[in-house]
């Protein structure tokens, strides 16, 4: 059996294992440490920015409050206190009765009292802030994770696992990485000003097999090589309107190159010697010779050829190549006469 070659376009795809994370990822801690009183979401729900998630028993709170509070009016009341005397000590000054040093001495029990009410004020303003952070917010939409405490469950800033972790997936990133030769021809690829450069919009393949139907562009690389692995992170950004993707999933990026008129060459057609590729071309007197070919890539079950030692109308030999030699004649048989045979 034989093949007339002819140049057709073709893609070649290369697959790279990725993870999907939202856009946005915040993990959820408490600023103040007590006792988990209400839930008023729950997992994989939906919030907005500013919703109210958690509720942090606030009682020793709203005591702080009390007690800075009070402490504001004890300084306020001795700031009153040092303004009176020295009212009192000016006129005396003035006629000499006393000396300045007794005023100087009050000015600065004077300017002891506004600092310290001062100190009173912003300590009675944290216990303040403090007890809003017993109401813990959303600080961006998206979708609620898991949340391992439950109410009763003691609550502090430094747990080593958060409440709970937020994900906004209006848009996800999809991470994958890059061997150094596979990153260097992308960025060759990439900047290519001729119809064989890589295609800027990137497919996802999803776990069950499927192409999402939406393309990505990648947006971002890591620009160093990580040294334990000799690969570079990059990173592609696919909307994600029917939230179909969540962070945590893991697909695989399609990046494709396109060969416009081509040659295209059944891998069976080719047999291989060390490191060197061969098809035997058919002369016109129906004997074949062996011809070393140069692969440029992949496109399905076809190799892609450049031109050079195979041209467009040659006739290949696709099947039993074992039994060939060069100057071997051989009785070509069509691809019409193959179909019509079987």
């Amino acid at each position: 059996p034989v093949k007339t070659l002819k140049k057709d376009s073709a893609v070649t795809t290369f697959s790279y294992l990725g993870a999907i994370e939202g856009k946005v990822n915040v993990e959820i801690r408490p600023q103040v440490e007590g006792i988990l009183e209400k839930i008023y979401i729950d997992e994989g729900a939906f919030v907005k920015a500013g919703q109210p998630m958690f509720l942090i028993n606030e009682l020793p709170y709203q005591e702080q409050v009390k007690n800075a509070r009070a402490n504001v009016e004890v300084e306020r009341a001795r700031l009153k206190n040092a303004e009176i005397e020295l009212d009192r000590l000016q006129p005396l000054v003035d006629h000499e009765v006393i000396s300045d040093v007794q005023l100087k001495t009050a000015q600065s029990h004077l300017e002891v009292a506004k600092a310290s009410l001062s100190r009173a004020q912003a300590q009675e303003a944290t216990a303040k802030i403090n007890m809003g952070f017993t109401t813990i917010k959303a600080p961006v939409n998206g979708y609620i994770g898991l949340i391992p405490k439950r109410i009763g469950n003691l609550v502090a800033k430094n747990d080593n696992q958060p409440i709970t972790v937020l994900s906004d997936i209006e848009e996800v990133f999809v991470y994958f990485t890059l061997s150094e030769s596979d990153y260097l021809f992308y960025k060759r690829m990439s900047s290519d000003s001729t119809a064989k450069r890589l295609n800027p919009n990137v497919k996802l393949v999803l776990a069950d097999g499927s192409i999402y139907e939406h393309t990505g562009k990648i947006d971002a690389d890591a620009g160093q090589v990580n040294r334990s692995t000799g690969a570079i992170s990059l990173r592609a950004t696919f909307p994600n309107p029917m939230k179909l993707l969540r962070s945590g999933n893991s697909a695989k990026i399609l990046m494709e190159q396109h060969h416009p008129n081509v040659l295209l060459i059944p891998q069976v057609a080719t047999s291989s010697i060390q490191d060197k590729t061969f098809v035997f071309r058919l002369l016109p007197d129906n004997t074949v010779e062996r011809v070393l070919i140069q692969i440029e890539g992949k496109a399905g079950k076809n190799y892609i050829v450049p031109d050079g030692n195979l041209n467009e109308n040659d006739r290949i030999v696709t099947s039993g190549l074992d039994k060939l030699t060069d100057g071997v004649k051989v009785k070509p048989m069509g691809e019409k006469q193959l179909l019509s045979k079987k």
